[in-house]
C-alpha cells in the first residue's frame, strides 16, 4: 500500500483539519452544500428572506389594490343592472333637436307602487293608485364647464298639452306617463331632454333613510296632517317620513311656490350628506346606500349609474353655491277648467330657457 492511500480513511485517506472544518464543522453550523460565502464570512441566506419579504409585501398591496378595484366595478354593475328604466325620451314628430350642454328631467313621482299597507300608512301616501308626480326640475349642465342651473317647473304650469289642449303640467304624466311629460317640457321650454330620473315616494323615504336623515333648519313651525307632517321651528334631522312630508307639503301661503323651494333645499340636503366622506368612507352607511340606489330611480333606457354619479356631481355644486338653482319666472295665479293654475312670465320665461338652450350663462335675474 502507497503512502497516499494510508493517509485516506477506508482506503482513501484521512481529512484535514481545515478540511474538517469545511465539511463537518461547516454542515453543524448551518451551512448548506454549495452555499457561497460572503467576503466578509457570512451566507446570502441571511439577506434572502428580507427580500422576499419586500416582495410579499408588494404583492399584498397589489392584491389589496385589485380587490378593491374589482369590489367598485361589481358595485357599478350591480347598482346599474338593479336601477329601473322605461322608454321616457322616445321620439315624436318635430321633436325639439339636440342642444348643447346636458339637460335632465327630474321627476318625484307620487306612485304607491311597491308600498305594503303599513308602508303607505307610515308615508301617509293613502291608497291612491296610478302615476302622478309632485316635482319637476330641469337640471342642465353647461358644456364648458360653466355652473350648472337647477329650474323648478311648478306641477300647477298652465301648459299645452299635446292630445290633450291646456291643462296643468303633472297632468301629461297621467295622461302619458314620462314620455308625454318629457315631449310637453321639450316644447314649452325648447330645450331637449337628454337624461331622465323618476323617484317615486317610498323611493325617496328610503334613499333618506339609507344616509342616516338629513338636517333641515325651519323658520316657522310646519303642521300639515294631510302630508303627515308636523315639524317644529328651528334645525332638526328629518327622517325618511318626515322628510317626504317636508317635500309634499303645501301648506304655506305661497302654496305650490314655497313647495318647489323646499324641495330643491332638501335635494340639496340630501345630496351633501349622500356624498360626505362620513357617508362614503362608512360601510354602515354606503352599502344601505348602494342597495336604496338601485331600488330608488327609474331612468331612461339610455342612462346608467354613471350618469347619475354626473348628476349628484352637478347638484352637489349647485347645492355649494357653485351653481344656480330658482323657478321659472311666474307671472301670477289664474283658473283653468275650475282650478288654480300658476302662470309663467312668458318673456322672462323665454329669456331664461333660450340662455339654456344655447348653453349660454344664466344669471340669478333670470330666474324666479
Amino acid at each position: 500500500m502507497s503512502d497516499w492511500s494510508a493517509k485516506q480513511p477506508n482506503g482513501r485517506g484521512s481529512a484535514s483539519p481545515g478540511q474538517q472544518r469545511g465539511g463537518y464543522d461547516y454542515y453543524r453550523a448551518g451551512g448548506s452544500r454549495g452555499q457561497r460565502q460572503s467576503p466578509r464570512g457570512h451566507s446570502d441566506a441571511a439577506s434572502t428572506p428580507k427580500r422576499r419579504k419586500k416582495r410579499r409585501w408588494g404583492r399584498g398591496i397589489g392584491i389589496t389594490l385589485l380587490l378593491l378595484v374589482l369590489l367598485l366595478v361589481g358595485m357599478v354593475v350591480y347598482v346599474d343592472s338593479s336601477l329601473q328604466r322605461s322608454d321616457a325620451l322616445a321620439d315624436y314628430p318635430g321633436r325639439v333637436e339636440d342642444t348643447p350642454g346636458t339637460n335632465w328631467l327630474l321627476v318625484g313621482s307620487d306612485s304607491r307602487e311597491g308600498l305594503d299597507e303599513s308602508r303607505r300608512e307610515e308615508l301617509s301616501a293613502g291608497d291612491a293608485g296610478g302615476r302622478r308626480t309632485d316635482t319637476m326640475m330641469l337640471m342642465h349642465i353647461p358644456a364648458g364647464g360653466g355652473k350648472p342651473v337647477l329650474v323648478s317647473l311648478p306641477r300647477d304650469s298652465s301648459v299645452p298639452i299635446a292630445g290633450h289642449g291646456r291643462n296643468k303640467l303633472n297632468a301629461a304624466f297621467s295622461f302619458g306617463g314620462p314620455q308625454l311629460l318629457v315631449r310637453t317640457v321639450e316644447t314649452v321650454t325648447g330645450v331637449h331632454m337628454d337624461h331622465y330620473a323618476e323617484i317615486g315616494l317610498g323611493g325617496f323615504a328610503n334613499l333618506v333613510e339609507s344616509v342616516g336623515g338629513v338636517e333641515m333648519c325651519l323658520d316657522q313651525p310646519l303642521n300639515d296632517p294631510k302630508a303627515g307632517v308636523s315639524l317644529s321651528a328651528g334645525c332638526q334631522q328629518l327622517d325618511g317620513s318626515q322628510a317626504l312630508g317636508f317635500v309634499r307639503s303645501r301648506a304655506y301661503a305661497e302654496g305650490d311656490l314655497q313647495r318647489v323651494r323646499n324641495q330643491r333645499r332638501l335635494l340639496g340636503a340630501l345630496i351633501d350628506k349622500t356624498t360626505s366622506p362620513a357617508t362614503l368612507l362608512n360601510p354602515f352607511r354606503v352599502f344601505p346606500l348602494i342597495s336604496a340606489t338601485g331600488d330608488t330611480f327609474l331612468l331612461d333606457n339610455g342612462d346608467h349609474v354613471w350618469h347619475l354619479a354626473g348628476l349628484a356631481g352637478a347638484m352637489g355644486d349647485v347645492s355649494s353655491g357653485q351653481g344656480l338653482s330658482g323657478t321659472v319666472p311666474i307671472a301670477g295665479f289664474g283658473r283653468l277648467n275650475g282650478q288654480s293654475v300658476v302662470r309663467w312670465d312668458s318673456q322672462r320665461a323665454s329669456r331664461l330657457f333660450e340662455a339654456i338652450a344655447a348653453d349660454r350663462a344664466v344669471s340669478e335675474q333670470m330666474l324666479g
